[in-house]
């Protein structure tokens, strides 16, 4: 199996990925310049934070035009495995491959801190690993990550099961007090239809070795690597 790294203009947490799939799970990865184009070597890619160029008109409004979302599409439309993480996230939505909005934090803050989330669906190519309502610590560190959807497609996103984490107190209980930028129904993360697309604002990057504060991050990770290579 292999894995690519996208790296935008302002991309920050790439690095970070890359370090997670190849010093940790020893796996094969490369950093993948957002003016590629062909993908087709790869069986991941992942979109990782940072604040990716454009980013001061709207969060991902100009890095869904780069050259290698057009390879993002392909995949995803292949049925591949697409994980958006933080400002990944907020360019998948803005691509159209993830519905919805990311807008600016309800209490107009930058948050950088740990947050608890609610695994809701574990039948999911990135949540397999998980059990349902288990509860994961993974860190946040955003500015925008308050989303955002319109009735009807969040009606849909719940009805269809496709709200994968939620922000939730550390018994699993979803709250205001737990919601740290005011997202809709506590939504942190979410796939899209064929579930082969994920988009999360926390990092699980951030949290894939105990030397880093805690490891929840590895249950996605784990569950990723579940999917590319199914035990007999």
């Amino acid at each position: 199996m292999k894995f690519g790294v996208i790296v935008f203009p302002g991309t920050w947490s790439d690095r970070d990925c890359y370090h997670v799939l190849k010093e940790i799970y020893g796996l094969d990865v490369d950093y993948v310049w957002h003016k590629e184009q062909d993908l087709s070597a790869y069986d991941c890619v992942i979109l990782p934070g940072g604040f990716s160029y454009g980013d001061y008109l709207r969060c991902g409004a100009v890095a869904r035009f780069s050259p290698v979302m057009e390879g993002v599409k392909r995949m995803a439309d292949e049925g591949k495995l697409v994980f958006g993480i933080c400002n990944g996230f907020q360019i998948l939505c803005e691509a159209g491959l993830l519905p919805g909005t990311l807008i600016v934090n309800n209490h107009l803050q930058f948050r950088c801190a740990w947050s608890n989330l609610r695994v809701e669906q574990n039948n999911t190519p990135f949540t397999s690993a998980c059990r349902p309502g288990q509860v994961i610590g993974v860190p946040i560190a955003h500015g925008q990550g308050n989303y955002f959807a319109e009735p009807g497609v969040l009606s849909a996103l719940e009805s269809e099961g496709r709200v994968v984490f939620r922000y939730a107190t550390a018994t699993g209980e979803v709250t205001s007090a737990a919601n740290p930028n005011g997202s809709l129904n506590g939504i942190a993360g979410i796939v899209n239809a064929h579930r082969n697309v994920l988009g999360m604002m926390p990092h699980p990057e951030r949290c894939s070795e105990a030397l880093l504060g805690g490891s929840d991050g590895r249950f996605i990770w784990d569950s990723i690597l579940r999917h590319l290579a199914p035990t007999p």
